[in-house]
């Protein structure tokens, strides 16, 4: 297009610079920027639920063997070697959780190697920090009198030592919460297996996925769906095929064996409420809010992880000698191969627990439980392949209606996150517009 000293007099007076035509109309300038900014944010999010979908896949996956490893494991020192000791192997796998955030340090240092180590510590320790404030900020409610992306207040020299004490604090009062419903829920496990059949502590204790989404409406605010609900129902009903598909003559034996079998059910249903409760609650009170990488929440749920584990250390520590003095559970010194595969058994658990913390902070503790439940249908086939014991047809048709289950979760799931998406994306517009 000519300029406008390149038109002759008489056409001046129309001439109408293109360039700066958008600027003369304020209103269309804003309207522009506005799309211009929700479209790069819109690309940012998509970015990130990738990140989030690799993250959750990567540590379902490691959810999956480490618990197959952790049960043939456990079954093995049971069963083979007559090592039961319930109480200090529940101590010692879940102190493990302690080297999480170590562990996770070691791993993200060999990561950045060019950096120095103070330079890089401090940085992490800050992300730490930062992430425990968003989520004590949300948990309070402050976050509702900020700006939609909050940006918490920068550390200094002079602030980062008493803020670091007060974050962390706090952050510990909560894993001391988590750490009471977990081992709680944990110990019912170990206790009802003397008192009632394996099959009915299968079945009870995994009535913990539909207790993690009774409490996730009332805790989480999460609408109640007809299509996970029908996941959950699914997925307990192949659970009680899998437990209870052995026949009436198995059920009279077990009726003989077991006369405390009421009571043994009852304490493993309150273990399976608690732990039911103990993954909403951690959903709740220890998970970043959902605008936060998902790098950074799987980076907090092993900080998470770990304090946990250190209030294991702590407190049950005190109640081994308890036990030992009273005769309830004689403490032994493993050795040889009882102690090889109990330290199996502990690195299968750390890795296991770290992944399940991962998976709950970034889809839902209700899709995390109903994907545990996927370990039964896999363990029942590590054992057919590796110890030839047979699939029932019980335990072929439970498995099935598990994994339709936990795909129709996922899916349903994977709708309510586009969902929250492009609600997000939307009220950013019409802030950008107004």
């Amino acid at each position: 297009m000519a300029s406008y000293q390149q038109l002759p007099t008489a056409d001046r007076s129309s001439y109408v610079d293109v360039s700066t035509t958008r600027h003369e109309d304020p209103e269309h300038d804003h309207l522009f920027e506005a799309s211009r900014s929700l479209t790069h944010e819109s690309s940012e999010k998509a970015l990130g639920q990738r990140r989030r979908y690799i993250y959750s896949g990567l540590a379902l996956l490691v959810c999956l063997i480490t618990f197959v490893v952790q049960t043939e494991v456990a079954g093995y020192l049971a069963t083979t070697l007559q090592y039961k000791k319930p109480i200090f192997m529940l101590y010692i796998t879940h102190s493990s959780w302690t080297l999480l955030w170590p562990l996770q340090i070691l791993i993200l240092r060999l990561v950045k190697y060019h950096l120095p180590f103070s330079t890089f510590f401090r940085l992490h320790l800050k992300t730490v920090l930062s992430t425990a404030e968003m989520i004590l900020d949300h948990n309070t409610g402050d976050h509702l009198s900020r700006s939609h992306h909050h940006t918490p207040q920068q550390f200094t020299p002079e602030n980062t030592l008493p803020r670091a004490k007060a974050l962390l604090s706090q952050i510990l009062k909560i894993c001391f919460y988590l750490f009471l419903a977990l081992t709680v829920a944990g110990s019912s496990w170990y206790i009802a297996i003397n008192l009632t059949t394996t099959s009915d502590i299968t079945a009870i204790y995994n009535c913990s996925a539909f207790f993690a989404y009774a409490f996730s409406v009332p805790l989480l605010h999460e609408p109640l769906r007809r299509d996970k609900a029908f996941s959950v129902i699914l997925a307990m009903v192949g659970v009680f095929i899998v437990a209870y598909g052995g026949g009436t003559d198995q059920n009279e034996d077990d009726a003989a064996k077991y006369p405390f079998r009421v009571w043994g059910n009852l304490i493993i249903g309150v273990g399976a409420v608690l732990y039911g409760l103990y993954e909403v609650l951690y959903k709740k009170l220890a998970c970043p809010p959902s605008a936060v990488s998902p790098r950074r929440q799987a980076v907090f749920a092993n900080v998470v992880g770990s304090g946990i584990g250190l209030c294991t250390l702590c407190v049950l520590l005190i109640a081994l000698p308890i036990l030992h003095w009273t005769g309830v559970e004689r403490f032994e010194l493993p050795r040889g191969q009882i102690l090889g595969l109990l330290c199996a058994s502990i690195v299968s658990n750390m890795l296991f627990s770290g992944g399940m913390l991962v998976l709950m902070s970034l889809t839902s503790p209700v899709l995390s439980s109903v994907a545990s439940l996927l370990t039964i249908f896999i363990v029942a086939i590590v054992d057919w392949f590796l110890f030839s014991v047979p699939v029932t047809l019980a335990g072929l048709i439970g498995g099935i209606m598990i994994i339709a289950a936990f795909l129709l979760l996922s899916y349903a799931t994977w709708l309510e996150l586009q969902a929250e998406d492009d609600t997000e994306l939307e009220d950013e517009y019409n802030q950008e517009v107004n």
